[in-house]
């Protein structure tokens, strides 16, 4: 169970991350925001952020096993790079729709398919 609740807060953070790093970035499209400044689009993206380390910081004490999780400290880290891209293309592809999804995106997926494969191998 505490591997689901570890994937799901991480999903949830990524998601509000996201939102953070580049949804300002799709501003312009939204009448009143298009003319914010520099100053009020980093305090919309840290109100933004604190929700994001209102899940990641439990997945993370929750995912680790030194507190009872399934999880070593690469494995949390690989699993947030992996949970991260898969997020940050779902919102691109499908909520932004500013980019289009090609196959050098999938092969480079693919390699990071083989980067967990190694990560959480035991040797």
């Amino acid at each position: 169970m505490k591997l689901l609740y570890t994937i799901l807060l991480l999903a949830l953070s990524n998601l509000f991350m996201t939102f953070a790093w580049y949804g300002h970035l799709q501003f312009k499209k939204i009448a009143g925001l298009q003319k914010l400044g520099l100053v009020s689009v980093i305090l919309i993206s840290w109100g933004l952020a604190f929700f994001e380390y209102i899940f990641q910081v439990p997945a993370n004490k929750i995912g680790y096993r030194d507190n009872g999780g399934p999880f070593s400290l690469f494995e949390l880290k690989t699993l947030q790079e992996v949970i991260s891209l898969t997020v940050f293309t779902l919102v691109t592809v499908y909520v932004f729709r500013t980019e289009k999804l090609a196959w050098n995106h999938l092969v480079g997926f693919g390699l990071l398919i083989l980067a967990v494969f190694f990560v959480f191998k035991k040797w």
